[in-house]
């Protein structure tokens, strides 16, 4: 959607001898009208801002604007489109005097809108040179709700019609082909002079009737059979409106009155359309373009396939100061209007299955490109995602594993503390009621734990065979020598190498602990187990709650993953479904080509024997005029004769007369 373009332009203030009752800009009137770039403002000069009298467009343009200045800011852009293939519409609105037919024809010194567009068409046509153009021109006028043709003095009354093809269009109007802008200004000077002029109190040639100056721009490739490019199609209307006008200004009577009637209706019914427009799409109800010749002919320009550019003239006297506020007002409406222009092209068979070929070469790169490749990389991460979740799982059921099992422990040593604690005069603990070794070195008393560093036997190098001294049969209080061999396996001792082993040097047992300070030992290493027990608890509801979150996330991943195969899937299935259509398509493309390449060739043989007749046709008739002329020449000798004879026999008759004559007494 695109907005239509609006700018205001006000004309030069009028010289006050010429009329003497106005007030200019900046004259002794009360009212005055401050003109920004884009922005005009009624101001009361006591009392500053007139309120809800400031208007905001595109672009304001004073007095001393030139039709250059306006062309540029807001209808060059507009003609490059044009050429380009999108339709467009310029038009000037506001009351009588105002500068519409200015600014739309200008003069020789300062040409108008109309001029500078037509010179620019041919030059952006011109400056193309990929592209060959063909552009038709047609000028008409609406004179009290008639349509004519400018360009011809049989077109009048013309009706409106509308097709698919073309649209909304006038029958039996003259269009013009053209290749040059000089032909166009011969052709717009023969228009200016059949359109309709009158005189009234505010103007000496004031406009009776509204004028719509139409080119028609076709473009195609140079190349078209290799290139198979559309032909583009694209309206370009130029409209001068005629003037609102007030009876009691412009004096207006007889048949000025009645072509004032007629224009106020029509802009009446212009304003309407607009306001339809600018309003909220569910509030807007039905837009009345059929009610008026003008908005019918202008339609795609209101709100429809077009690019339109308005400018909105004004006078800046304070006598129109209530006419200039109701054209600003028609200006800021029209601002609100949103038009949807887009290229018109006309489809040939060789374009239409050249654009197949690339859309069917699209669709294969989407599918093999990088869109399956984006796909495979989210699939193969939500993979990875979900097996780190697995492990992360794995790995936190096992700590809650041991996690259990430290706490069981836990409880088990924690009752059979509690135990102790219940029944603190039983001294009498075996070993065998002890199942962790610490518990049981915990309670032995300190000499039997302690083991002095210099006793520590060595083992020797022999004490790994596995042989053994024999043992004797009569063991007696005396061991002979024999014995001692035996036993030592032959080895004798040298007695006097022996040494006697120092004495063992034993601390001092300590005294036995009282029961109350063991109970009290007891409770305490009671309340550190039960603490350790609570903080597993809490160790093994946190990794529960984690370990339910990783649950969580690895059925969202694999939700996710399943979710991106259907994708995936889908898509595949709908590009190979667009593929078939597209194949398909192109197939009846092919067949329909081909039937018109054999429609063409037949055609052509018909052709051919049609140009065989002919040729026979004309040789029969080359013979008939030989015929003709040797009759034409035994004509003429047979004449000749008859006259010849003639001759003679009207001398003999005139001899024969003269004899009598001659004869008579």
């Amino acid at each position: 959607m695109e907005k239509i373009s609006v700018a205001v332009r006000f004309r030069p203030p009028a010289p006050a001898a010429a009329d003497p009752s106005s007030a200019v800009a900046g004259g002794s009137g009360d009212r005055e009208w401050r003109i920004d770039d884009t922005r005009a403002s009624l101001l009361h000069r006591a009392a500053g801002p007139v309120p809800g009298a400031t208007f905001a467009f595109d672009h304001v343009f004073d007095g001393a604007a030139t039709n250059a200045r306006v062309y540029g800011a807001l209808v060059r852009d507009l003609i490059r489109a044009a050429v380009d293939g999108f339709n467009g519409t310029a038009f000037a609105y506001g009351q009588t005097s105002s500068g519409k037919t200015f600014t739309m024809n200008g003069c020789d010194a300062d040409p108008g809108i109309i001029p500078r567009a037509v010179r620019d068409v041919f030059d952006i046509a011109r400056q193309a040179d990929d592209r060959e153009f063909l552009i038709r021109v047609s000028y008409m006028e609406i004179y009290n709700e008639e349509i004519n043709d400018l360009l011809t003095l049989g077109g009048q009354k013309l009706r409106i019609h509308e097709s698919l093809e073309r649209g909304v269009y006038v029958a039996g109007l003259r269009e013009e082909i053209v290749n040059s802008a000089e032909q166009v200004f011969e052709l717009l000077q023969l228009g200016e002079a059949n359109r309709h002029f009158g005189e009234t109190n505010m103007n000496v040639r004031s406009s009776r009737s509204h004028t719509i100056f139409r080119m028609v721009i076709e473009s195609s490739a140079k190349n078209q059979m290799d290139s198979g490019d559309a032909i583009r199609v694209s309206v370009l209307n130029l409209v001068d409106l005629a003037g609102s006008e007030r009876i009691i200004k412009t004096g207006a009577e007889g048949v000025r009155l009645n072509e004032g009637k007629y224009i106020n209706k029509s802009l009446m019914i212009l304003g309407n359309v607009i306001n339809k427009l600018s309003e909220n799409g569910k509030q807007r109800g039905h837009i009345p373009y059929r009610d008026s010749k003008l908005t019918r002919i202008l339609q795609p320009a209101l709100g429809g396939n077009a690019k339109t550019s308005i400018i909105c003239t004004a006078a800046p006297e304070e006598i129109h100061i209530e006419e200039t506020r109701g054209t600003l007002q028609f200006a800021s409406r029209a601002k609100c209007v949103s038009n949807c222009a887009q290229v018109n092209e006309i489809l040939t068979d060789a374009a239409l299955l050249k654009r197949q070929k690339m859309e069917i070469e699209e669709l294969r790169k989407k599918l093999q490109g990088s869109h399956s490749e984006v796909l495979e990389q989210v699939v193969l991460k939500l993979r990875n995602d979900m097996h780190k979740s697995e492990l992360e799982r794995d790995r936190l059921a096992m700590e809650l594993g041991e996690e259990r099992k430290l706490r069981v422990a836990l409880e088990d040593r924690l009752a059979e503390q509690q135990k102790k604690l219940e029944d603190p005069n039983s001294t009498s603990t075996s070993a065998d009621q002890f199942t962790d070794s610490t518990q049981l070195d915990a309670l032995k008393t300190p000499d039997s734990k302690y083991t002095p560093d210099g006793f520590v036997a060595s083992r020797l190098r022999y004490s790994n065979d596995v042989e053994f001294s024999p043992i004797p049969e009569n063991l007696d209080n005396i061991a002979d020598e024999d014995l001692w061999t035996r036993l030592n396996k032959g080895c004798i001792t040298d007695l006097d190498m022996l040494q006697m082993t120092p004495g063992l040097k034993r601390e001092a047992a300590p005294l036995e602990e009282p029961t109350d300070a063991r109970c009290q030992r007891s409770e305490n290493e009671c309340i550190s187990d039960r603490q350790q027990l609570e903080d597993s608890k809490a160790r093994c509801t946190a990794l529960e709650k984690e370990r339910d979150l990783l649950r969580d996330e690895n059925s969202s991943l694999r939700h996710e993953l399943s979710k991106s195969k259907q994708d995936a899937d889908h898509l595949i299935v709908q590009k190979q479904e667009q593929l078939e259509d597209s194949r398909a398509r192109c197939a009846a493309l092919e067949k329909e080509l081909s039937r018109s390449r054999q429609e063409a060739d037949r055609l052509a043989a018909e052709k051919q024997e049609l140009v065989r007749e002919l040729g026979a046709e004309k040789q029969k008739m080359e013979e008939l005029k030989q015929d003709i002329r040797v009759i034409n020449r035994a004509f003429s000798q047979r004449e000749g004769q008859l006259t010849s004879l003639y001759t003679k026999s009207k001398a003999i008759l005139e001899n024969c007369k003269a004899s009598q004559f001659a004869t008579l007494p």
